[in-house]
């Protein structure tokens, strides 16, 4: 028997005439994914097969960071002899430790002699003439032994590890995502690349009123993204002049709507330059002033280029797991603030009014400061090295 893992599609089975550019997108990804290992990888529309001798839990951990996989599955392969799979078969089981058990056929080839039912009982009557003290049990099984028997070959195994799911990382196009400091939006972009989307990330700071630490964690936080994304673009906009004006010239209470505003303008601008499609951002309903319904139909209002908001209808324990699950909510505890807290009012808005919003920029000559913002941009990898907190 030859052991491989193979990998289900899943959702990218649904794609009929686009099958291919989303297979051979995930083909792709998953080989830049194990380019440090050796690996040969085979594909065809409804399956990938991954044959190696390196430690096969490593490439499974590998590939539970590529979007676009439903499944994985460490299996044996053998011919479609009915002699050969059953021999085969007696060797699987006879290494697991069961009291009862039941097995699972797919049949994609249609001339193999057998239904998927008849083979199901021609090899549980198998198993339960080779092995004592153990019967069948169709309902809560301690073991299942699944059997595909397909075109070229058939494949035994046993288990069946989860992927992440969704769509590969890039075929949907590209989009620039509002990263902060917070847990949100690490969140909100780990989603948007789970439905296809390669992701560019914008980061505003404030020097000196923000620190370089808290820009180290935003590093860190797009290099743990980068598990998920060989390589992430991230654009560190230097927001201070325009942050200060607002502080100095508006009230209090709608410092915060108009910050965001001028947000979103730069956030359109650098989106339009990169070619990105969407502004993704960490926003979830009602969590805070700038996030009630009212808030973000002002704040949105300065622009008509698409917004996604991934998180918008998770509450925040929901939030917080996902970002515990993704490696990034450690990072987001850190205590650096970032320019969305540091001139915090303490009566924000909640739901501002558009028209004293528009007469509170006049006060301003925001479009000089955006039109001469300054814009540093850095690739960072998994490999990425600047952390030093």
């Amino acid at each position: 028997m030859e052991k491989v893992i193979l990998i289900k599609y899943g959702e990218l089975t649904t794609k009929k005439a686009n099958r291919n550019l989303f297979v051979n997108t995930l083909y792709k990804n998953i080989c830049d994914k194990l380019k440090d290992y050796e690996v040969k990888i085979s594909k065809n529309r409804v399956r990938m097969f991954i044959k190696t001798n390196e430690d096969e839990n490593i490439i499974v951990n590998k590939l539970q960071e590529v979007f676009g996989i439903h499944s994985i599955v460490v299996c044996y392969v053998v011919n479609n002899n009915i002699d050969t799979i059953k021999q085969s078969v007696l060797e699987v089981v006879s290494n697991i430790k069961f009291k009862t058990f039941k097995v699972e056929t797919k049949r994609s080839n249609k001339n193999f002699e057998f239904s998927s039912m008849e083979f199901n009982n021609i090899i549980g009557s198998l198993i339960l003439k080779n092995i004592d003290n153990i019967r069948v049990d169709v309902h809560n099984p301690d073991y299942i032994l699944k059997l595909e028997i397909r075109e070229d070959n058939t494949y035994i195994y046993t288990k069946e590890i989860a992927g992440l799911g969704g769509y590969p990382t890039k075929v949907a196009g590209r989009g620039l995502l509002m990263l902060s400091g917070g847990i949100d939006s690490p969140v909100a972009g780990f989603l948007a690349m789970k439905r296809g989307i390669e992701v560019e990330c914008i980061y505003f700071e404030s020097p000196p009123h923000t620190s370089e630490g808290a820009k180290l964690k935003v590093k860190n936080l797009v290099k743990t993204l980068c598990k998920y994304q060989a390589k992430i673009k991230l654009h560190i906009v230097y927001f201070t002049k325009i942050q200060e004006q607002i502080y100095k010239n508006i009230d209090s209470s709608y410092m915060i709507t108009i910050m965001r505003r001028m947000m979103y303008r730069i956030s359109k601008n650098v989106a339009s330059s990169n070619n990105c499609l969407v502004i993704i951002n960490g926003e979830s309903v009602g969590q805070v002033a700038s996030q009630t319904l009212s808030s973000m139909n002002v704040i949105n209002s300065v622009t008509n280029f698409p917004v996604l908001r991934p998180v918008c209808c998770l509450d925040k324990l929901e939030i917080i797991d996902i970002s515990k699950k993704i490696g990034t909510y450690d990072i987001s505890i850190l205590p650096y603030e970032d320019c969305c807290t540091i001139f915090l009012p303490k009566h924000p808005v909640i739901n501002p009014s558009l028209e004293k919003a528009i007469n509170y920029e006049e006060l301003i000559n925001y479009e000089e400061l955006i039109n001469n913002i300054k814009v540093d941009t850095i690739i960072i990898d998994s490999n990425y090295e600047e952390f030093d907190f």
